[in-house]
């Protein structure tokens, strides 16, 4: 049953949409009609991939008002209600990242299985009026055969993997909080930045040339979302402090 609903909501439209691309594209090139067909999915996610951005990134930038009220001596049950009036000032939900989260990596793993399994397309799961494209074209822009093993785009895939955790907004580390937690933290970040661009490079070689080019498609437009989204977010809440302090002022007077 769940199998069957994943291909009709996620898998064959996407590789309809993958025909359709390679049908259309100069050349049939399906190293173009991948980078393509990410960057489409990628763009109707945007919204909810990017709400989730905004709420860590001003999460993050939060934290000093944060550690002012561990520090302030209230108690578990002041400071939760300190937090959730800093959180409802500054119009951020904690939670709001995580169904995001959810449907985003759902929909970004179909397209992972389209084209590690949807190079040789079955007519059979292609639409009406998508034709089964002639001629697939493996060389992309006639120089790497996507088809077989390449270690070059598996290199690429780990660099832009690699600066993709670097830009990515990661969670500030509470100097009250938990040693353990903390300890974590670090470890996550430091297996995020330096162990999975080679696990995700890794994987991109084994998986032939296709599987590297979504990757590297991926990640460059997820560090141009990331760094959009640390400049827009500071000016934001810079803006919403000035606010604050002007209003301080006006008390004052």
């Amino acid at each position: 049953m769940l199998s069957h609903i994943w291909n009709i909501a996620l898998y064959q439209p996407l590789l309809n949409a993958l025909a359709f691309l390679v049908s259309v594209l100069p050349g049939a090139d399906l190293g173009l009609a991948i980078i393509v067909l990410t960057l489409l999915v990628k763009l109707i996610l945007f919204p909810l991939s990017q709400k989730s951005l905004e709420s860590q990134a001003a999460m993050n930038l939060l934290t000093p008002e944060l550690e002012k009220v561990k520090k302030s001596g209230a108690t578990k049950e002041e400071q939760a209600v300190l937090t959730f009036e800093l959180y409802k000032k500054h119009k951020i939900n904690p939670l709001s990242g995580c169904f995001v989260v959810i449907v985003t990596f759902i929909v970004i793993i179909a397209l992972y299985r389209v084209f590690y399994h949807g190079i040789n397309f079955d007519p059979k799961l292609l639409y009406s009026f998508v034709h089964l494209p002639k001629h697939v074209n493996m060389i992309f822009l006639g120089i790497i055969d996507i088809s077989k093993k390449s270690l070059l785009l598996a290199i690429l895939t780990a660099i832009s993997q690699y600066f993709q955790a670097y830009f990515m907004p990661m969670p500030n580390l509470s100097s009250t909080g938990n040693s353990l937690q903390n300890s974590l933290a670090k470890s996550m970040n430091m297996q995020m930045r330096y162990v999975f661009p080679f696990l995700i490079g890794f994987i991109s070689y084994i998986g032939t040339g296709v599987v590297a080019l979504y990757f590297i498609t991926s990640n460059i437009f997820a560090i141009g979302q990331q760094m959009y989204v640390r400049k827009t977010e500071k000016k934001r809440l810079a803006g919403e402090v000035k606010v604050l302090s002007s209003e301080i002022e006006n008390e004052k007077r």
